[in-house]
């Protein structure tokens, strides 16, 4: 009787097992997984089948499946896909094939990769971008002399690194009809002495825009395609562009559907009249790869060019409030416009005048509506009375490289508002979620650089000693939650990524430290070793 007991149990466990031991596409086994749930469960092993997470667990789940592939992390650190919720993606990838002036410390800097760039191409036209006189000792906005003597015959158009300011000289500006009596809404011509600098501030850009050569459509692709290599070997699995035109968008869905393009893409749609009557008559977009709800609205400039639109006068130039990139009765039409469509809002806005019209604004049309998660991108500059005005209704999306940027100067454009500024503690406690982003190629990529300033408030020099304004930095639980799963949430999707969890598409990513543990001014070194989505291995760093 013993015996037949025994078997019993015996066939029971084995049965147990086989049923158990399925075949399954893969495992990954031996991590230290941080899963982002909502009780922030640290596992050992997930379980993949048809690019969705069907278990998780602490121990290791390969005696429990048949696998075609099992993952050794070898017990590195594993982390759900990191999403950048501002970036622009496409911008990322035409900046590959254009001059990088980045990082030069003057004019004649600017002016030697020119002629580099001249002397290699000899090219009719000649883009570059990522000036930035702040970091001049001159900090006064350069003046085009040099360049009309080195170039008087060819298109030159220098974007400065925010993009929102061009540098160009006279032959540019009499081609796109630009003179010392061009006065657009949302922007400026900067003079001297009554003529054109070359300095363009938001909207005047767009009439340089039109002079410029379209790109063809193997252009276009061989910008999306460079940007995304660059993004996954940065652990990113999800970006959010932050302002697209139509024809973007649906390139981006045609390469998906050929699987020429697999990262996944939250597309905010360039908000104009003509593309509101085009979505409002065809509705959104979702596909596994691509997401399309939302409007990219352009409240007003950026702070380093002075164009963000404050309540007071700039605390270095008196007599400049800055501006609106968007008429008051626009940004109403939009926000009416967009509500009743069913879409999300999202409004570029730096300045405290800005913030404060649109929360009110936002407060006032989404009263009745349910869970529309409006969104306010940068929330970079805000008035202590209006931080209230945040809620589950209204979001921050923030950049914190962008406090470590500006920190060397922010206080002279802004006084004692600086306090309300990169507040993102302060955010938080109203919004009660966060999303985090770069703002690239604003700013770089790298999204270990982003994690760095949001915990300690530093550049990668270490400077300065305590952390700018370190009472507004996040943990590390906060950031990585930004970056994750409030990221998703901001996006509609925390049902489908930003955490790992069974069900959930499995994207995620091994890297080769711990940036929950490690010695903080480390984190910015740390390494992607290999990048993956719905369980298919997309980058793989063969370096280390």
């Amino acid at each position: 009787m013993k015996k037949n007991n025994l078997f019993i149990i015996v066939l029971i466990l084995g049965l147990s097992i086989a049923c158990t031991n399925k075949s399954i596409d893969s495992v990954v086994i031996n991590a230290k997984i941080y899963t982002v749930n909502k009780d922030n469960f640290i596992a050992k092993s997930f379980a993949i089948n048809n690019g969705k997470i069907i278990d998780i667990s602490e121990e290791n789940l390969d005696k429990f499946y048949k696998a075609k592939s099992v993952i050794d992390a070898n017990d590195r650190t594993i982390l759900p896909g990191l999403i950048d919720s501002h970036c622009h993606f496409y911008g990322l990838g035409l900046d590959q094939e254009v001059v990088d002036l980045r990082e030069t410390k003057s004019l004649n800097e600017i002016l030697d990769r020119l002629i580099e760039y001249n002397n290699k191409y000899d090219s009719n036209v000649i883009i570059g971008r990522g000036w930035d006189q702040n970091d001049w000792k001159n900090k006064d906005f350069p003046l085009n002399d040099k360049l009309n003597e080195l170039f008087p015959d060819k298109i030159v158009v220098l974007e400065r690194v925010d993009g929102h300011a061009y540098f160009c000289n006279d032959f540019t500006l009499i081609k796109a009809g630009i003179n010392e009596t061009t006065n657009l809404k949302g922007g400026s011509v900067i003079l001297k002495n009554g003529k054109p600098t070359g300095v363009l501030v938001d909207s005047p850009m767009r009439m340089v825009d039109r002079i410029l050569p379209e790109k063809n459509n193997q252009e276009k692709i061989r910008a999306l395609q460079k940007a995304e290599n660059i993004c996954f070997s940065y652990g990113l699995t999800t970006v959010d562009d932050a302002g697209l035109n139509k024809d973007i968008i649906f390139l981006i869905d045609s390469l998906n559907k050929v699987d020429e393009l697999k990262i996944k893409i939250y597309a905010m749609v360039s908000a104009s009249k003509e593309n509101i009557e085009f979505f409002k008559n065809n509705g959104k977009i979702k596909t596994p790869r691509l997401n399309v709800r939302s409007f990219k609205v352009y409240g007003d400039g950026a702070l380093g060019s002075r164009g963000a639109a404050l309540k007071e006068p700039y605390s270095d130039d008196l007599d400049n409030y800055g501006k609106l990139s968007t008429s008051i009765d626009d940004l109403e039409y939009y926000s009416n416009s967009i509500y009743a469509m069913g879409f999300q809002m999202n409004t570029h806005a730096i300045g405290d005048s800005t913030i404060g019209f649109l929360v009110k604004n936002y407060n006032k049309v989404l009263e009745n509506a349910i869970d529309p998660r409006w969104r306010i991108e940068h929330s970079q500059v805000v008035d202590e009375i209006d931080f209230p005005m945040y809620n589950n209704k209204i979001l921050p999306s923030v950049q914190p490289t962008h406090a470590t940027s500006d920190m060397y100067w922010a206080d002279e454009r802004l006084g004692d508002r600086i306090s309300g500024a990169y507040a993102f503690k302060d955010l938080l406690k109203y919004s009660k979620r966060i999303a985090l982003g770069t703002d690239f190629p604003v700013e770089k990529v790298n999204p270990f650089h982003t994690f760095y300033s949001s915990v300690e408030r530093k550049d990668l020099s270490g400077f300065p000693d305590g952390g700018f304004q370190k009472t507004n930095g996040l943990s590390r639980t906060e950031t990585l939650k930004g970056m994750t799963i409030w990221g998703a949430y901001f996006n509609f999707e925390e049902n489908e990524k930003g955490s790992l969890e069974i069900g959930k598409s499995a994207d995620f990513i091994l890297i080769d430290q711990n940036i929950m543990e490690i010695d903080a001014d480390k984190i910015p070194n740390t390494q992607v070793l290999k990048t993956f989505i719905d369980g298919e291995l997309v980058y793989q760093n063969d370096d280390l």
